[in-house]
C-alpha cells in the first residue's frame, strides 16, 4: 500500500495572490480566512491577495498567512481528494510548516495553532528588529566547505548554518556583517549565493528572546500525541510525547533546520510518494535535489 507523506511550506513561500485560488471557489477556505482575520485583527485575504509585498513578507504577517493558506489548501484536499488524506501516513513541515503538519496530525487544534503562530511571528520579528542580521543561501558548495566559510566569517560576528535543505543548498544565518563576509568567501570558493528576503537571523541564538515568548504561549495550548508521525526540524525524527513536542518547537527557533535528513528518514521509514500542500513549489524543488526520481507533487488549491 502506498505510504503518502504531506509536506508543508515555511516562510519564503508566500506570494501576492496566494489566497485567490482558495477563497474564490471554496467556501470552506473563505470561512477559514475570515475566521482567522477576526483572530489576527486584520483582513488576511486582502493582505494575501493585494499586499503590498513588503507587508506580506514581514515575519509578523507572513507566518500566519502561510499557516492559514496551507490549512485552507488542506481542507480543499480533504474535499476533492479524500483518498490522499486516508493514505497519508507521515508528515513534515519546513520550519513554520511544522505547525501545519502538527495541526493536520491532530496534535494541535487550528485555533491553538493560529494563536501560537501569531505570537511566534511577533516574537521573531521583535528579535530580528533588535539586531541587524540576515540570511543567505549558499549554493554549489558541500556542507564541510560551508562550515569552513562560517568559521572564517565569524571574525565579523555570529554566523552559522541555519538550514540544511538539500545537496548544494545550505542557508547561513547571522549578524549582517558576518553574513556579508560569508557570502564573499563562498563566492570566492566557487559557490553561488542568494540573499533571503527575511527579517533576520532565524535559527540562531540571535532569535533567543523569541524562544522565551514562544515557550510562554505554547504553555497555554493543548498538545496531543500526533495520529501519524511528524518529523521534527530539530532532529529529523518523529515525536509522540506532547511535552517533548512542546520543547522541540521552542528549540526550533534557535536550532538549524534538518530538512534533507528529515526527507531521507521519511524515505527510509517507507514513504513512497510526497505531496506539498500549500503556497508555492519550494519543497518540491528541494525534494528533486534530494532524489529527482522520487514522486513528489504540489497542491495549493486542491487541483
Amino acid at each position: 500500500m502506498s505510504q503518502i507523506a504531506f509536506l508543508f511550506p515555511g516562510q519564503g513561500a508566500q506570494h501576492i495572490g496566494m489566497a485567490s485560488p482558495l477563497v474564490d471557489d471554496y467556501p470552506v477556505a473563505k470561512e477559514l480566512f475570515e475566521h482567522s482575520s477576526q483572530v489576527l485583527g486584520y483582513n488576511l485575504i486582502e493582505v494575501c491577495n493585494q499586499g503590498p509585498a513588503d507587508k506580506l513578507d514581514s515575519t509578523v504577517i507572513s507566518q500566519p498567512a502561510l499557516f492559514v493558506s496551507s490549512i485552507a489548501a488542506l481542507e480543499i484536499v480533504k474535499e476533492k481528494h479524500p483518498e490522499l488524506i486516508s493514505q497519508c501516513s507521515m508528515s513534515a513541515g519546513l520550519s513554520l510548516g511544522e505547525y501545519t503538519a502538527l495541526v493536520f496530525a491532530g496534535a494541535m487544534s487550528f485555533e491553538d495553532g493560529l494563536k501560537v503562530v501569531k505570537r511566534r511571528g511577533e516574537a521573531m520579528q521583535a528579535a530580528a528588529d533588535a539586531t541587524a542580521s540576515a540570511m543567505a543561501s549558499i549554493l554549489m558548495l558541500p556542507i564541510d566547505q560551508v562550515e569552513k566559510v562560517c568559521q572564517e566569517a565569524s571574525t565579523k560576528g555570529e554566523v552559522r548554518i541555519a538550514n540544511l535543505l538539500c545537496p548544494g543548498n545550505t542557508v547561513v544565518s547571522g549578524v549582517t556583517a558576518a553574513v556579508d563576509e560569508a557570502v564573499k568567501l563562498a563566492e570566492a570558493a566557487g559557490g553561488k549565493t542568494v540573499r533571503l528576503a527575511v527579517a533576520g537571523a532565524f535559527h540562531t541564538s540571535i532569535m533567543k528572546p523569541a524562544d522565551e515568548a514562544l515557550a510562554e504561549v505554547l504553555s497555554t495550548v493543548s498538545i496531543q500525541a500526533p495520529r501519524i508521525p511528524v518529523y521534527s526540524n530539530v532532529d529529523a525524527k518523529p515525536h509522540t510525547d506532547p511535552e517533548e513536542i512542546r520543547q522541540i518547537l521552542v528549540q526550533q527557533v534557535l536550532k538549524p533546520v534538518q530538512w534533507e535528513t528529515s526527507i531521507r528518514n521519511m524515505m527510509n521509514d517507507g514513504m513512497s510518494e510526497a505531496w506539498e500542500i500549500g503556497p508555492g513549489r519550494v519543497l518540491k524543488g528541494l525534494f528533486k535535489r534530494i532524489d529527482r526520481k522520487f514522486p513528489c507533487h504540489s497542491l495549493h488549491d486542491g487541483e
